[in-house]
């Protein structure tokens, strides 16, 4: 029997279909020091952030998947 994904999966996928060139590049790294997570942490956030002033609407994100849109 297959399961229908929890709307927390649905949007942890979607999220990474956004990042997934950084996923791809985080797979070539063997030993991860500090300064490299930090890298990957500033540009995850980065890539949200970009990713939000594009939306076709404000909030579209949270909307596609359910949760509420967050007031400005």
């Amino acid at each position: 029997m297959i399961e229908t994904p929890s709307r927390v999966e649905l949007l942890e996928l979607d999220i990474d279909v956004r990042l997934a060139e950084l996923w791809a590049e985080a797979t070539r790294i063997k030993h991860w020091t500090l300064d490299e997570v930090a890298s990957f942490m500033r540009a995850a956030y980065g890539k949200g952030y970009c990713d939000a002033l594009v939306e076709p609407e404000r909030g579209q994100l949270c909307s596609d998947h359910g949760y509420t849109v967050p007031t400005p």
